[in-house]
């Protein structure tokens, strides 16, 4: 370090010598000055003082300049350009050398200049003798796409840091003016329309993006290009996950379900939607699942009065409990509890010890087959866990009940989503007897990410390189992602005047097998050769396409042109009542219920409940 030290002063010291030297010489040729012989002493001293007290105190020479970025040129450039400017000018006022106050801020501006120059040279040496990642023999070949700020800077993370294995071939920029020039030596190759033909020409095994203020429509779009060919893709957050970071390389990630999605989140909640769980007791059943724990989330963010979270799995709650805990510490009032909905006693007294002004009920089973296997279990847990909930929200003044809902109760092909249309009969029977509470229900479609979701499946099955299963390659299914839906239930809460089901316009649906393509090739894999699709057939409950809308109920705009509401379907109250009385009676107080039975008394209570039969038996494993 003191050798290195050492032999940077000397280089700084003889640099700005050489330059007042030049710069006099030339004044005494240009304009035949008399240059005091004090000229030769007075800067060597001056200079090596203000070297040894100037860079000492900044730590100028401390910089590791192998390494160094664009503030440490720019440091060590107004130091020199700072201390140059005092030392002459003292010199040109004492008269100790007698030429014009030009010819001195002539030498202060060579000086800076050869200083900075000397340690882009000392840079540019220690990169020739650590050799490049570019020269790496045994690095993978990267393709970086985006030319600007960022792409830049991760070409030189790279070029600094060799044991990073990655061997740069070059980059695409869509900005046409960038197309052919070179950044740190590296071309840019084409545009993101070209990264097929590059990968393939090149022999690209891995393509980074680099464009944090892209869109999840512009990355879409970049993805779909990457697609085409056999590379593992990553790609950088956006510009506010990435604030004050400059290591952009050590940041890259996995593509994210949103991404997959290819559009845009939709913000459906503003500040106004907010003010509502304000100051307020906010009770979430189902606290600790995907829903739920992001509705936990988003809630407390808005400072509620109290935050009750309920819920039967006790590691799921006790993560959104630590996870709260960690981010708001005692500023939010808090309380978990470990209880089933099923449970009316226990539930009934929760309501009546938290008294919640707004209820919001994401507990339920979810899984299509495993109640298809277990259907009384979606009657105790879905209908009557329901029933159970909204009935203590009734009995003790809650303002607010919303349920939270699934596509897959319209027209229901399969026990799950019969038994949440029945729970969706339920709300809009207590908003019918209610005389202070506002029931209302969210439907929407599949939650990308969330348990049970299709695409974390996906990527287990990748990771371990078993054959990728779809149940049927004409399948599709509308997606949102979990802030969406939790928006949207927090919106229906305060918008919601009494039996309205909610609907989110979720754009177009997504077919499943090009879902699972995309995903395979974007881990660069190849289809076929790495990894196979097997086509399992539909299963049990299962349809080929969801719906978000019942034919009769039509759909009422609101505010929000994202937010639609379907209209209302009342049952008279004591026809429901004798629904429930049925259920009851012959499914939860009764054991080893057959599926059949239960089947056909949800026919009896929503006569829409039909078995999805497909065109074409599909369950042969087909591999593709």
């Amino acid at each position: 370090m003191k050798k290195k030290l050492l032999m940077l002063g000397g280089v700084d010291l003889g640099v700005t010598l050489c330059a007042y030297a030049a710069v006099m010489l030339l004044a005494y040729a240009l304009e035949h000055a008399e240059v005091a012989l004090v000229w030769l002493w007075v800067p060597v001293l001056a200079l090596l003082i203000g070297y040894l007290l100037i860079f000492g105190a900044c730590h100028i020479n401390d910089t590791i300049w192998r390494y160094a970025s664009e503030k440490d040129y720019i440091r060590i450039a107004a130091t020199t350009l700072g201390l140059g400017t005092v030392l002459s000018l003292s010199m040109w006022l004492s008269g100790a050398v007698a030429v014009r106050l030009p010819y001195h801020l002539l030498a202060v501006a060579l000086a800076t200049g050869g200083v900075v120059l000397s340690r882009l040279i000392y840079r540019m040496r220690c990169s020739r003798q650590k050799g490049g990642a570019e020269t790496s023999v045994s690095g993978k070949r990267l393709l970086i796409v985006g030319a600007g700020f960022v792409g830049s800077a991760m070409v030189n993370d790279i070029r600094r840091n060799p044991r990073a294995g990655l061997s740069i071939v070059g980059l695409v920029d869509d900005n046409p003016q960038k197309i052919g020039c070179s950044i740190s030596g590296y071309s840019v190759l084409g545009s993101t329309e070209d990264i097929e033909r590059i990968c393939r020409e090149k022999d690209v095994e891995l393509i980074y993006i680099a464009i944090p203020s892209a869109t999840n429509t512009e990355r879409a779009r970049i993805l779909s290009e990457c697609a085409k060919t056999n590379c593992t893709v990553k790609i950088l957050p956006y510009f506010s996950e990435i604030e004050g970071e400059s290591d952009f390389t050590r940041l890259v990630r996995d593509i994210t379900p949103e991404e997959l999605l290819g559009r845009d989140p939709i913000q459906v909640a503003d500040d106004k939607i907010y003010e509502f769980v304000s100051g307020t007791r906010v009770m979430i059943t189902g606290g600790g699942g995907s829903i739920g724990s992001e509705l936990c989330r988003q809630v407390a963010a808005h400072s509620p009065a109290r935050l009750v979270i309920v819920d039967i799995y006790e590691n799921n709650a006790y993560a959104i409990q630590q996870e709260l805990r960690n981010r708001y510490g005692d500023t939010l009032n808090l309380e978990v509890y470990i209880a089933s909905v099923r449970d009316a006693k226990k539930i009934d007294y929760l309501f009546s010890l938290e008294k919640p002004q707004i209820v919001f009920h994401a507990a339920a089973h979810k899984h299509v087959p495993l109640m298809e296997v277990s259907p009384e279990e979606a009657i105790k847990n879905n209908v009557f866990g329901t029933y159970n909930t909204a009935l203590a929200a009734n009995n003790h003044g809650t303002d607010r009940f919303v349920l939270i809902s699934t596509d897959k109760a319209v027209n229901p092909t399969n026990i799950m989503g019969a038994s949440k249309r029945v729970c969706e009969m339920v709300i809009q029977y207590f908003s019918q007897t209610s005389e202070h509470t506002t029931y209302a229900a969210v439907r929407f479609g599949n939650v990308l990410g969330s348990n049970g979701s299709v695409i974390p499946l996906f990527k287990e099955q990748i990771k371990q390189r078993h054959d990728i299963t779809v149940t049927d390659p004409r399948i599709i299914r509308y997606f949102m992602t979990i802030p969406e839906a939790s928006q949207l239930v927090l919106t229906a809460g305060a918008m919601a005047s009494g039996g309205e089901i909610f609907v989110l316009d979720m754009g177009e649906p997504v077919k499943i097998d090009d879902l699972a393509r995309k995903m395979i090739s974007l881990s660069g894999l190849v289809l076929g050769r790495d990894i196979n699709i097997r086509y399992i057939g539909l299963r049990p409950g299962e349809k080929l396409y969801e719906e978000l809308l019942m034919s009769e109920e039509g759909l009422k705009e609101t505010l929000n042109h994202k937010i639609f509401i379907s209209s209302v379907l009342p049952v008279p109250p004591e026809v429901m009542e004798g629904h429930l009385e049925m259920l009851r009676t012959n499914i939860v107080e009764r054991v080893g219920v057959s599926g059949d039975e239960v089947e056909r008394l949800l026919k009896v209570i929503v006569p829409s409940f039909q078995r999805y039969v497909p065109e074409k038996d599909k369950k042969q494993e087909t591999p593709v």
